[in-house]
This record gives structure tokens, sequence and C-alpha cells, in this order.
């Protein structure tokens, strides 16, 4: 099963821009470098891309572009549908804060109270809070832990499996292949990103609703912010990106390239565009979706006795710079600081053969959205966002 990227992207404003070369893209308005960012959605040998689609706001201008696809030749528009991965966990921190709003939860609250017997007690003796979800602070193991490796096919063959939040649960929890996991720290000591939390989290919005994740997430976020070309996954299918789509591909361990965007996923599993990606950070820091005290909480990261942000459970997972090694994650979304002392607020996430990203500056005044259509396996920051960094950093 899939893993959430969780990258820092502010080692990408160190990174120099490489020389330019043509892509399809539209006609960029002024006061943005159209070249940079012609130049940064350019599929490059070592990029490990078949496709780029991306869209930045600064100032007020706007520009959108994307590369043709290197495997077929074929072109992509810039309004192409794509998978967005972990870009769903903001949408399901969003629910739970829309519920604490209503009095339907509260966030300093035991998973344990309203979730009774999903934690075996012998492993999770402490209480661990709704926000420590939500903010990566649980110490919950993650998604299958101890589960044996992957390969590149069988990752092409599972990709079209559906599998329920309770399914996840059982067998993450109570696997019986492999030794059933534990706590990785006490609850609320360190910071570590993790993807279970949140199929706890999802579990949990069905359990207090009564109903879907994805009718919860399309009549909360999806319906309200008119993100008409965004799609929940269907329950129990596998599916298709809708066209026109970036298609993503994975290699089989012949060398040979498949199209993986048929896929099953989990039921917080979508496919978006640029354009409704934007129009979801704008809603939600613009006030749309939270009041006051709820936004709050996605803009605070986490802090201990002392007064200052928990340490992050490695040390290198988060942002780069004088807050190494700290936490960088606060309820549902990453922060990433810039060289000029502003912050730049998102989340990455990635399904096999997608990598995507939304940040934008708490004003509003800076956003960027990119999806990357994979050709290989890589690890690490796409070098497309690193160099759209740098164009807009420009």
């Amino acid at each position: 099963m899939r893993r959430s990227s969780a990258l820092s992207l502010a080692a990408a404003l160190t990174l120099a821009v490489v020389a330019p070369a043509q892509a399809a893209v539209s006609e960029p308005a002024p006061g943005l470098d159209r070249a940079a960012l012609r130049d940064a959605v350019t599929v490059r040998p070592n990029d490990g891309a078949a496709g780029v689609v991306a869209e930045v706001h600064k100032g007020g201008e706007t520009w959108r572009g994307s590369s043709g696809d290197v495997v077929t030749g074929k072109h992509i528009s810039p309004g192409a549908h794509f998978r967005i991965g972990s870009i769903t966990k903001p949408m399901e921190a969003v629910i739970l804060l829309q519920l604490s709003a209503e009095g339907r939860v509260d966030l300093d609250q035991s998973v344990q109270h309203y979730l009774p017997g999903l934690l075996p007690e012998d492993r999770f003796p402490e209480p661990i809070s709704v926000r420590q979800l939500l903010d990566h602070t649980s110490g919950l193991p993650q998604d299958f832990e101890g589960a044996p490796a992957t390969s590149p096919d069988e990752e092409i063959e599972r990709r079209v499996e559906y599998l329920t939040f309770d399914e996840v649960l059982r067998q993450t929890l109570h696997p019986t292949s492999w030794p059933a996991p534990g706590p990785r720290f006490r609850p609320g000591t360190k910071q570590e990103y993790n993807s279970f939390g949140y199929r706890v989290a999802g579990k949990l919005i069905e359990e207090l609703t009564g109903r879907p994740y994805q009718y919860e997430v399309t009549a909360r976020i999806v319906k309200p912010l008119k993100m008409r070309e965004t799609r929940a996954a269907v329950p129990g299918r596998a599916t298709p990106v809708p066209r026109p789509y970036l298609p993503g591909y994975l290699p089989r361990s012949t060398g040979e390239l498949v199209d993986v965007n048929v896929q099953g996923g989990l039921p917080a599993s979508m496919t978006s565009t640029t354009g409704d990606l934007d129009r979801f950070i704008s809603g939600l820091f613009d006030g749309r979706l939270l009041g006051p005290e709820q936004l709050a909480e996605l803009f605070t990261v986490p802090k201990g006795a002392d007064g200052k942000p928990l340490p992050y459970a490695n040390g290198s997972n988060c942002n780069t710079g004088p807050g190494k090694g700290t936490a960088c994650y606060s309820v549902g979304l990453m922060s990433v600081p810039l060289p000029d002392g502003s912050v730049l607020w998102g989340k990455t996430g990635s399904d096999p053969g997608y990598r995507s990203g939304v940040f934008a500056s708490r004003d509003l005044n800076l956003r960027a959205v990119y999806s990357v259509g994979a050709s290989a396996h890589r690890d690490g920051i796409p070098a497309v966002a690193q160099r759209l960094v740098v164009a807009l950093a420009g």
C-alpha cells in the first residue's frame, strides 16, 4: 500500500535553475518570470517524470502551464486531472475542525473515548487525543508497519485495490504475517509524519457523522468551494483519472512503463486539478471553511511545556535551516520557511505514479500548485517543485 510524501521544500530554495527548454504553456501574466516558469515545468531526463502541470499566483497575477507527455509525445492540458494523495489530509482535518466547532468532537478528548477498543490497551495504554492524530504527535505506528517491502511489479498490480478505513486499521494493528506494532514514542512528546493517524481520523469522521467519508468531504468542502473537477474515490472500485488527465507511469521489473491512472485507493483518495486545489487552499485560508478559532489550528505547530516546537522524531525530515529537527506540521498542514522570513503553508501528496503539492502564503498573495506524473521510482522532492520554488522566489 502507498505512503504519502511528507518532504520539506525549503531545500529547494538553495538550488539553481538549470538551462531553459521548451514547454507548452498558457500565456503567463506580466510580473511573473515567464522564462523561469516555462523552464520549471519542462521535463529533464533525470527528473523521473513523464509530464507536469502547474499553476502559480503572485501579486494578483496568474500563470498556468504544462509539459508534454515525454513517454507518448502527446499534449498535456494545463487543466489536466491527477491523483492528489495526501493533499486530502488537510481536508480530513477541516472536517474534524468543523465538527469541533459544532460541538460534536473535542480535539483534546482521546481516541480511546470516541473509538473504544480500537487501540489494544496492552500496546497503547496512554490516551491519544484527536488533535495528536491531526498534528502527527500521536506516536502511532505507520500504515502496515512491519510488512514486507512491495516489489515494483506488486505495486503496479495492487494499485487497483480499494481498502476501507477499517481494513487499514485491522491490517496495521492486527497483522497475521508479521509482529503487531506498538507505539513509536509517547503521545505528545515528538512529531513524526504519520498517515495511519489519518486513517483513524477518517474512521472517526464516519463514526461521528454516521455517513461515509466521501459524503462528508463532498458536502463540507468540494461543493461549498465549487471544486467541480474534484472527485472522491468510489467505494470498492478502481476508477480512472477523469479526462483530460496527467499520465503517471510506473516501471515493471522488465523496464516496461505502465500507465497507472486507474487505481482503487482509500475512502480519502481523490482526483483534482491545479485550479480546484487553488480554490481549496484559498477557501481554507480566507475563512470560508473554518471560524477564527479553528483556522488558527492550521498555522500552529505543536509545542512542548517549554513553549518551543516539539522535536521531530528523526531530527531530519522537517524544514532545513534554524528549525531543523523540530516540528513543522500543524493540524493538517506543513510549514515551509522562506529566506526572507516569510512562511508558506500547504501539503504534498503522492499516489502510485503521482506526486503533487499545494502551498500558499498566509495572505494568499503567493500560491503554487503542481503535479508530476512519474516515469520512474523517485524519492525526495520532485525536481519540478524545486524549480518552481526557485522561479517564484526570483
